[in-house]
């Protein structure tokens, strides 16, 4: 998997967090760190074979950041990534189900707002994964 911080955002701590519990529960994680475009995020994607994007924001312009990321994984060849964002990712006081139905219209499988423990997250990109494989007949095993 990919992870890091989109755009001009630089807070670094919750992508040290992230870093440590997606390794600990058995993902290979290239953590691309902060400040990270959409494209660094591909490349490192198609250059290590990774099944999944974890793309993060917490200064709240990830809606204007994360626009267009699944058309460009599209047209560079990751139709079939996974592709979560979550953090803060909008600027004011947003309901959570208006936050998640806006991104997921954005093309991402799926969306965590701050409340969301990370063992769901977890346990989602270990279904997801496993799921995506099934999909593509590889190996269903994690």
């Amino acid at each position: 998997m990919v992870l890091g911080v989109i755009g001009a955002d630089c807070h670094a701590v919750g992508n040290k967090i992230l870093e440590r519990v997606f390794s600990e529960a058995g993902f290979n994680v290239v953590n691309l760190g902060v400040m990270v475009s959409q494209d660094e995020y591909i490349d490192a994607a198609i250059e290590t074979g990774a099944e999944a994007i974890i793309v993060s924001s917490l200064y709240g312009h990830g809606e204007i950041d994360c626009q267009g990321f699944r058309e460009r994984c599209v047209e560079r060849g990751l139709e079939n990534v996974i592709l979560y964002v979550g953090g803060n990712l909008v600027v004011g006081k947003t309901p959570n189900e208006e936050i998640v139905t806006k991104f997921k219209s954005m093309g991402y499988d799926r969306v965590f707002t701050p409340d969301t423990p990370l063992e769901d997250c977890i346990n989602f990109l270990k279904q997801d994964i496993l799921g995506r494989r099934a999909e593509d007949g590889q190996n269903s095993q994690y």
